[in-house]
């Protein structure tokens, strides 16, 4: 891992080391540059799980 992890930039649609662009503009960190490189795909997974599970919990009322 980088010193400091590494993250995907959404400006620059790359992966960067941490003394990278601002953190606004970037995700991660992440333990690896292979994992940063789905960063987006990452995020797409986990805010689908995050929705589906806000969905069953909205049912239960």
């Amino acid at each position: 891992m980088a010193r400091d992890g590494w993250y995907f930039c959404l400006k620059h649609q790359q992966v960067e080391p941490a003394a990278g662009c601002r953190a606004a503009d970037r995700l991660g960190p992440y333990p690896d540059r292979a994992t940063a490189e789905h960063a987006l795909e990452l995020a797409k997974e986990r805010t689908e799980a995050a929705d589906e599970a806000d969905r069953r919990w909205a049912e239960e009322d």
